[in-house]
């Protein structure tokens, strides 16, 4: 009933809610994409995407045919590389920072064992400097962990700012050292955070340290001090308050990939395609 071709085409659009950033996705014209469309709209029998001269946004019914989409796809290319003999096969180590895992990375992992159920994908949770350490002593495959932007060969998915983060209704009384929320040493938004307040001679005190990203967005919203994050993961009911209260720019940061060259290449590459692909939106 529904076509894969017609799939793809409108699930880039789904995801970057632009029939032009869906073409140049996919490498095709743009008539194409939005041929696809209409026809898949024909065969579903119910408008899909809603297009005016502002915006293109899904419908309800597109809402529920992008998670179809999503798994007819995932089907239908895992039954193509087994019946190709091409089905891949291994061991996947994988570390992730734990604030990306905020970010839409859960549904892409899911989404990557479903197209590679025969890939044994083991997960690791923890701050980028201890996923580095446990990459370089071969005990990792693959890490997505965050840098000063710039400091770390790899595969670049995301740039980023960080950010002071605090509630609506936060005060920081002049003079008064800043409450900072944050994960123990050595992590980098702390290391960047302390070093930013002392080169502008602003004073400080750890109000809370936690190595979850669940344990400072609760502290932060507990109104106990602030934080720093990547300005993309700031949850809807938390606010930047960096301008705020006159708080010293931190920096920037990437979201990178870094491989282990001595494991599986195809593995690894099969992965990093995945989520290079995808939006990071935060998803808390």
């Amino acid at each position: 009933m529904f076509e894969p071709v017609q799939l793809r085409s409108f699930l880039a659009v789904a995801e970057t809610l632009s029939f032009t950033k869906a073409a140049e996705r996919l490498g095709l014209a743009q008539p194409t994409v939005s041929q696809h469309v209409r026809k898949l709209e024909g065969a579903a029998k119910r408008v899909l995407v809603a297009r005016d001269t502002r915006e293109v946004r899904l419908t309800d019914n597109g809402d529920a045919m992008a998670g179809f989409a999503r798994s007819i796809l995932a089907a239908h290319d895992s039954a193509a590389r087994y019946f190709s003999g091409s089905a891949m096969r291994g061991r996947l180590r994988f570390g992730t920072a734990d604030d990306l895992a905020i970010t839409g990375l859960p549904r892409i992992l899911r989404e990557f064992r479903q197209l590679y159920p025969q890939i044994n994908l083991e997960l690791t949770v923890s701050q980028s400097d201890q996923l580095y350490k446990r990459l370089n002593a071969g005990q990792l495959d693959l890490v997505f962990v965050k840098w000063v932007a710039g400091a770390k060969d790899g595969t670049v998915v995301k740039h980023d700012t960080f950010s002071w983060v605090g509630l609506e209704q936060t005060v920081l009384a002049p003079g008064e050292p800043v409450p900072i929320i944050a994960y123990p040493a050595p992590s980098l938004s702390r290391k960047l955070a302390l070093d930013a307040l002392e080169a502008a001679g602003r004073t400080w005190r750890i109000t809370c340290s936690t190595k979850q990203i669940s344990g400072v967005l609760a502290a932060v919203r507990a109104g106990i001090g602030v934080a720093v994050m990547p300005s993309s993961l700031v949850p809807e009911d938390l606010k930047v308050i960096t301008t705020r209260f006159d708080l010293p720019q931190v920096g920037d940061v990437d979201f990178t990939l870094i491989k282990n060259p001595l494991a599986n290449a195809e593995v690894i590459d099969a992965l990093t395609q995945a989520i290079m692909g995808r939006t990071l939106n935060k998803s808390a």
